[in-house]
């Protein structure tokens, strides 16, 4: 018997067939005493365990699709198999994924970003066979420590591989994952026999050919109605975003329990967070910017009802499941309606009725423009960056010498050059493959022209006078739709349509928070796990911003102001643009001890770093404050992204000498630095100044990158 796979009254049963009545035993230590499966999760069962199949399921969100992987992972175990592989895309599905095999007795790890001390320690139980279930996620498949050491080893013992969200396999599904290309790759080096299993609530018609293309000749596709029968879709159409959120923010005591508020960008999530907040709602901001360790926080608050919403991005999606979610509201409505489906999805899982509210606006299109200009670059810009790659790794970050595109976009060029097999991720960056490349202009046409048609879709959704829900299942190729089929419950079907007022008093707090100028930073309040620093951070409060680089209205001037770093302050600061701002902001900061000094975090690029000097010395000028000297790095720029890599590497990587004690001693000093990305650079100085000089930190950047 392999180990790490006992269960009392649960004995191996090598070449048994798998039977249904052990197959709902499994399920009752999941979901409790009287579950029994559908005939249709059997089904799924059945075909993965006693026929070792590929399949497909497509179902609605709370089919019970988890339920299916794990039962046939353990009756796969039981039969001598070797450990399922689980391929998930978001942190909280792997958290939620984890709990629920426990209740059966299965041995689930993961390995993410959240948990890199134990990377060793589990691909050790993976490769001795200690491990039942192993979910990773689709980037982990290019890691090179796991691509070379577990990779082969696991593909040739593997028990079982899933593929959750199978819907990021496809070019046309709403959220493709260039990573998740190379799942294709794993699943041609499997022994003949390994089951597959490819689950998702979101697929159309070209979405699931395209998948069964990639899972293979065979492969048996399970798909069933995506009718969400809790679910009260409504629209709500007002003017302008201040409007929009104190509508929100008026409407929220009449909504059932808690819920999710999406936004379709960071900024705007963390901008709405705070206007709810100013009106007296217990909210939090949940991002791609949030900590692991916070989102886990911000999860379990929802779950335990001690908020009253998350303001997120799709950051908090798929897999997040609280079955009494009481509502959803879309702040902005996103670009498609499959996308819509699977976000709303959150919603009314174990609940009979659950309010879903989509407040669209005039901004929407030019933010769905911009998300489609990230995905893939120019053919000239794509062959600037291949000419820039060569046999040495180069980091993302030195390819933004090469190439005029953001961070961002570089990594996401990358990983479908990648994929194409152009390029190669080696540890300390990137390198060229010497392939050839050509640039699939049928391909990212045809990628184009299906956006556009989604796109067109979520404006027939906000203006249809006919049934919401049917409509979206419509988009989804829902083969169970029926000619006349209503819902009976959205706001065309009912006939109840919402009202527009919006109480003048919310709506001047609400405006008065949006207006402010500048943007928050957000506190850091505990170091990364894996961090040679541990425990709470201390001395380093919340910050502030001019505004945010990917702003469509601020961003352009401050990414000048930043690329030019000519510019040093009037005389007098009132007749200086910049100055001004800084004064506005500075104003408009509510701490609770008004800094004393100044002090600047200099970068490695001189000119900048005399800019930063220039613009320390006028804001202490002008505040009446000590200008308290600049802090140096030493060495180059630190290139880190995971948080724990970039605390380390941040560890004495700054030279302090250049802080005047006598000017700094007497109370809170603003730390002035260009661009608060992670955060954890300010927080890593400002911690260092706390402990060396006693003087609390309040950090203020030109620019805030999300």
């Amino acid at each position: 018997m392999s180990r790490g796979i006992a269960t009392v009254g649960f004995m191996e049963t090598t070449g048994q067939v798998a039977t249904r009545q052990e197959a709902d035993a499994l399920l009752r230590l999941i979901a409790g005493e009287g579950a029994t499966l559908r005939d249709d999760q059997w089904v799924a069962i059945d075909g993965l365990v006693n026929q070792r199949r590929r399949m497909l399921v497509v179902q609605r969100t709370g089919w019970g699709k988890s339920a299916v992987y794990f039962i046939a992972a353990k009756l796969l175990r039981a039969r001598g198999a070797g450990p399922s592989v689980i391929i998930s895309p978001l942190l909280a599905l792997m958290r939620n994924q984890v709990g629920s095999a426990s209740r059966a007795g299965i041995k689930a790890v993961t390995i993410n970003s959240a948990n890199m001390t134990e990377w060793e320690e589990i691909q050790d139980q993976v490769v001795s066979g200690d491990v039942d279930v192993l979910l990773i996620s689709p980037e982990r498949l290019n890691s090179p420590d796991f691509r070379e050491q577990v990779l082969p080893q696991l593909a040739g013992s593997v028990g079982m591989v899933v593929v959750d969200e199978a819907h990021c396999i496809s070019d046309w599904g709403h959220d493709f994952r260039p990573d998740y290309r190379r799942i294709r790759t794993l699943l041609a080096e499997l022994p003949v026999g390994t089951p597959v299993l490819a689950t998702t609530a979101t697929a159309n018609d070209r979405v699931v050919a395209d998948v069964v293309e990639q899972l293979g000749q065979g492969t048996g596709v399970l798909r069933g109605g995506l009718d969400r029968e809790s679910l009260a879709l409504s629209v709500v159409s007002l003017p302008d975003s201040t409007q929009r959120a104190a509508w929100i923010a008026e409407q929220l005591d009449s909504l059932p329990g808690s819920g999710i508020i999406y936004c379709l960008t960071v900024s705007a999530a963390e901008d709405l967070a705070e206007a709810l907040e100013s009106a007296g709602w217990n909210v939090s901001a949940y991002t791609g910017r949030t900590e692991a360790a916070e989102r886990e926080e911000l999860e379990q608050a929802l779950i335990g009802n001690e908020l009253k919403a998350l303001v997120a991005t799709s950051a908090l999606g798929m897999g997040f499941d609280k079955p009494d979610l009481g509502f959803v509201i879309h702040l902005g409505a996103p670009s498609s309606p499959i996308s819509y489906y699977q976000q709303v999805g959150r919603a009314g899982r174990g609940t009979e009725h659950a309010e879903v509210i989509l407040l669209p606006g005039p901004e929407d299109k030019e933010i769905w423009e911009y998300f489609s200009q990230v995905s893939m670059p120019s053919e000239a810009t794509v062959q600037q960056l291949l000419g820039a790659l060569g046999d040495e790794p180069l980091s993302t970050p030195k390819l933004e010498n090469f190439v005029d595109l953001s961070r961002s976009r570089i990594d996401q060029a990358l990983k479908v050059l990648d994929v194409d097999g152009a390029v190669r991720r080696v540890k300390g960056g990137w390198i060229s493959t010497g392939s050839e490349w050509n640039y699939n202009h049928a391909r990212y046409d045809g990628l184009a022209a299906a956006r556009k048609h989604e796109q067109d879709a979520m404006i027939t959704y906000q203006r249809t006078s006919e049934c919401r829900m049917v409509f979206l299942r419509s988009q989804l190729d829902d083969p169970t739709i029926v000619e006349g089929e209503v819902c009976g419950r959205c706001d065309n079907c009912t006939g109840v349509q919402r009202s527009l007022v919006v109480n003048p008093t919310i709506a001047e707090r609400v405006d008065s928070r949006l207006s402010a100028p500048g943007v928050r930073l957000s506190q850091r309040k505990m170091w990364p796990t894996g961090s040679v620093r541990r425990g709470k951070i201390n001395g380093v409060l919340a910050g502030r911003a001019l505004g945010r680089l990917n702003d469509i209205v601020r961003g352009p001037e401050l990414h000048n102001l930043l690329s030019d770093n000519s510019w040093r302050p009037a005389t007098d600061w009132k007749s200086d643009p910049w100055l001004r701002r800084i004064v506005a902001v500075l104003a408009d900061w509510e701490w609770q001890e008004r800094p004393v000094s100044v002090i600047v975090l200099g970068s490695e690029d001189n000119e900048g770093q005399d800019m930063l000097i220039a613009m320390g010395q006028a804001v202490a000028q002008v505040g009446r404050m000590n200008f308290g000297g600049v802090v140096r790095p030493r060495g180059d720029e630190v290139t880190a992204h995971n948080s724990a890599f970039r605390v380390n590497a941040l560890d004495k990587h700054f030279d302090y000498a250049g802080v005047e004690v006598s000017a700094v001693s007497a109370g809170p000093a603003l730390l002035v630095t260009d661009v608060v990305d992670t955060g954890w650079t300010v927080t890593v100085v400002g911690a260092d100044i706390f402990a060396q000089y006693g003087v609390e930190i309040l950090p203020f950047a030109v620019a805030s990158q999300g």
